[in-house]
């Protein structure tokens, strides 16, 4: 078609274009923009086609077109509902916008479209916004028809209630949580538990359900966000054993403690009290029974004045070690490890716990710390173990979980190696830089090296001292047992019931292997002068052993 004869044609329909365009867009300026492209692609084709037979029936098949592209690429559809009948909107989206609220009810619909289940989102998105046909979505979908058409009706039902619904939200919304502090009791796997709980949305979804279970979009609610944002954390939570899925509802699988200042402080003093009770006697014992001097307990940092080994040192990783492996047949191990831990995707095998803690709540002045605390650790190889701990005293920043349980296995193949022949430069070099071992020399010429951690050589030695550890643990266990039972009642009274035997298993290591019994141990010695803090030098190596298995 000449040029003269499509702009003839053109002109007599820009009228009713625009007429078309305005009718169904939102804003005039859309309505502009949509009836120049439709202006723009009609006369492009009447330049270049010479067989249209009916060229009205052409015009409004491109306007069509051209509408279903502006639905699509904009996320739009531009109504003006009646709130009393969504399904009477959604069933014909071109429908005249109603100028009064328009703009609130669009925003209120693609809302609820949010709240819609992922099957009943993909379907209406495909049928509505983008035009596609029922037959092709079940295709695509791979369900049958009567499936989608079934969706789509429930769909229409769900948005017409949620648009008759005034949604609330909780105080999350504007007063997010934070986890003060989260670790694992047990093996990590390849993914570091921070990767879980690094965005505030993850801990402030786990927190929302830490009592009762919820739907996806009842914490879209209590959250103040949309559906869709919580969605996937939900399913990867869910997916790694954070969250244990109840029907359609959600709730927290693992201990979130938000402790009061009277709890904390109940648990302060029991640790005080048991700690006080046991260090003490311990510390005596080991000094007076000449044990420290034996020789299967190898220690390579001296005393200036003697040249015998540092006692002061030897302490700071003996008694933490005895506290913690001392005395095992005196627990209650009514419940064992693999009846409350989680068996996680990434290899993981584990009890994970984390606290909420008030930023304003108050202590007493003498309240003891965690600082930086991680451990006691521990990796074996069937012949020896790596203990260690890290604390504020410590400072190694040692990586917690898979990468701790790399680094420990190579030290005791590194350290079994070097009993039959010299290490190579490389491997010095890593175990010097980790504070495991000090080289005087050069590699090439004359050269030594010194194990600087602590080296039991023999499992009666490791006997011998826990042992030591376990006669005061029966000497004070009838006082051990009154001070903790009332903590472990007021604890457990802040547990949902659904965790309450997680919270009972991690309470049968009081005053063994958990944390808090040994820095309040190593506090308790420091506090009465029987511990002095180590010397740099000392830090790397501080409280690490060496054990036989």
């Amino acid at each position: 078609m000449n040029r003269q004869d499509a702009e003839k044609i053109v002109n007599e329909y820009l009228g009713m274009i625009f007429g078309f365009a305005l009718k169904r867009c939102k804003s005039l300026e859309d309505a502009e923009d949509l009836s120049q492209e439709i202006v723009l692609k009609t006369f492009r084709a009447l330049l270049i086609k010479d067989d249209i037979e009916d060229v009205g029936k052409f015009i409004w098949t491109v306007a069509h077109n051209s509408l279903n592209n502006y639905y699509r690429d904009n996320a739009k559809i531009t109504l003006g509902i009646p709130l009393e009948d969504v399904s009477e909107f959604l069933a014909d989206p071109s429908s005249e916008p109603d100028t009064d609220g328009e703009q609130e009810t669009v925003l209120r619909l693609q809302s609820e479209i949010a709240y819609l289940s992922k099957m009943q989102r993909r379907i209406v998105i495909a049928y509505y916004f983008e035009n596609r046909k029922q037959a092709d979505i079940a295709k695509e979908l791979d369900i049958p028809l009567g499936t989608v058409k079934w969706h789509l009706f429930e769909a229409k039902k769900e948005l017409k209630r949620g648009m008759d619904t005034m949604r609330k939200t909780s105080e999350l919304k504007f007063n997010p949580i934070k986890f003060h502090s989260f670790g694992i009791n047990g093996s990590a796997g390849t993914k570091n538990i921070n990767d879980f709980f690094r965005s505030a949305l993850s801990q402030n979804i786990c927190y929302c359900v830490r009592n009762t279970a919820k739907t996806i979009n009842d914490i879209a609610d209590d959250l103040g966000v949309s559906p869709v944002y919580v969605e996937t954390e939900i399913e990867t939570l869910e997916e790694y054993g954070f969250l244990k899925k109840k029907g359609e509802k959600y709730i927290t699988d693992f201990i979130i403690d938000e402790p009061t200042a009277e709890l904390l402080t109940m648990h302060d003093k029991m640790q005080k009290r048991a700690a006080e009770l046991f260090a003490n006697d311990l510390y005596d014992e080991l000094m007076q029974s000449g044990i420290l001097d034996d020789e299967r307990i190898i220690c390579n940092h001296r005393q200036p004045e003697t040249k015998h080994a540092d006692r002061n040192f030897l302490l700071w990783s003996l008694v933490p070690y005895i506290a913690a492996w001392s005395g095992e047949k005196l627990m209650d191990k009514k419940i064992t490890f693999d009846e409350v831990a989680t068996i996680r995707p990434d290899g993981g095998h584990n009890i994970v716990r984390a606290a909420v803690v008030d930023d304003n709540i108050k202590l007493p002045e003498d309240y003891v710390y965690m600082k930086n605390w991680c451990g006691p650790m521990w990796n074996g190889n069937g012949k020896n173990i790596l203990w260690q701990i890290d604390s504020e005293w410590t400072g190694r920043g040692i990586e917690h979980g898979f990468l701790y349980s790399e680094e420990s296995k190579r030290v005791l193949s590194l350290f079994e190696r070097e009993e039959e022949c010299p290490l190579s430069k490389d491997e010095y070099a890593w175990l010097t830089e980790r504070g495991y071992i000090k080289t005087n020399g050069d590699y090439d010429g004359f050269f030594t090296s010194t194990w600087k951690v602590i080296i039991l050589k023999d499992k009666q030695i490791r006997d011998e001292l826990l042992s030591i550890g376990e006669r005061i643990k029966e000497k004070h266990k009838t006082e051990f047992d009154k001070i903790k039972e009332p903590y472990k009642k007021a604890l457990l009274a802040t547990v949902p019931s659904h965790l309450r035997k997680i919270c009972e298993f991690e309470m049968q290591y009081i005053f063994h292997s958990d944390g808090w019994f040994l820095i309040h141990c190593i506090t308790a010695l420091l506090k009465n002068g029987k511990l002095t803090p180590p010397t740099e030098e000392q830090k790397k190596s501080l409280m690490t052993l060496i054990i036989p298995q």
